[in-house]
């Protein structure tokens, strides 16, 4: 689905006109696509591209989706909530089984239910979860190499927490959303930001009520640079108050960034998420 046919979607309101509302959950590695969002020619290679086209064959028919969190290139999710209309009844396992049978091996359904008509995927969710994965060694690794961000610095993440700090609540974020950012307000909430590690693997796991185009790469480039010791702590609220991107530096690359987890209230019952990637140690 493109942009305006999202909005025009939205304009109709969220109340579904076909019989069925479906949820879903998608889990994909971004690396080799532009993003999540179909483009209007088709010209290159989308998540949603891919899901629709699988999601139809089970419907028999043309479906469209609307996600949680449109993602950039390169972007991968572990707990992407899409929702769906359509004319037939299927199996939860049918949607599940039969849409993993037409979509490429990184990009896979890992739940399908039945929801009430005035499910949203977008406008209703509560908040968002992302994490952005580093690693830290000399050596740029052959394994996993666009599935997180390499560094050869040695990051200290005890600074990097420090700076953090001065990113959670509800601020302007200007400086750290992107110039073409299309974002009605730069204003949102962030109710957590952590900094941890495991061996080499830096993990920095934010929270918010919604994010901004780059928000999270923009983070991630700041507390890079702080880590690494090549600006002070107080340099990522001294970015925030400048409330001009010009002063928050390099946007870290997309690889390593994951959509793991968004919430909805209870009443819809979706599985909740296992906050991956799984390859991490104890998720849970």
């Amino acid at each position: 689905m493109t942009r305006s046919d999202t909005d025009s979607a939205q304009q109709q309101g969220a109340i579904s006109i076909a019989p069925y509302r479906y949820a879903a959950c998608v889990e994909y590695a971004g690396a080799k696509y532009k993003g999540w969002q179909s483009q209007k020619d088709g010209s290159v290679p989308t998540i949603q591209q891919h899901v629709e086209a699988a999601l139809s064959k089970i419907a028999n028919e043309p479906v469209s989706v609307i996600c949680a969190g449109r993602t950039d290139a390169g972007v991968s999710g572990t707990y992407q909530i899409i929702h769906f209309d359509a004319s037939v009844l299927r199996p939860d396992r049918a949607w599940v089984m039969g849409a993993n049978t037409n979509l490429p091996e990184d990009i896979a359904i890992k739940w399908a239910k039945q929801v009430e008509p005035d499910f949203h995927a977008r406008f209703g969710a509560l908040e968002r979860r992302y994490r952005y994965l580093i690693l830290s060694q000399e050596v740029m690794p052959a394994v996993l190499g666009r599935g997180v961000t390499w560094t050869y610095k040695t990051l200290d993440i005890g600074k990097m927490q420090e700076a953090a700090q001065y990113l959670i609540g509800q601020h302007d974020f200007t400086s750290y959303r992107a110039v073409g950012c299309q974002a009605k307000s730069p204003v949102r909430e962030v109710r957590e930001l952590t900094i941890t590690q495991q061996g080499r693997l830096i993990v920095i796991d934010v929270r918010a009520n919604a994010f901004l185009h780059h928000m999270i790469r923009n983070f991630a480039g700041v507390l890079m640079k702080i880590g690494a010791g090549e600006a002070e702590p107080v340099w990522a609220k001294d970015v925030l108050e400048a409330r001009d991107r010009r002063a928050g530096g390099v946007t870290a690359p997309p690889f390593g960034l994951y959509f793991v987890d968004v919430k909805y209230p209870e009443k819809y019952q979706l599985p909740p998420s296992e906050i991956g990637p799984y390859f991490l140690p104890g998720d849970h």
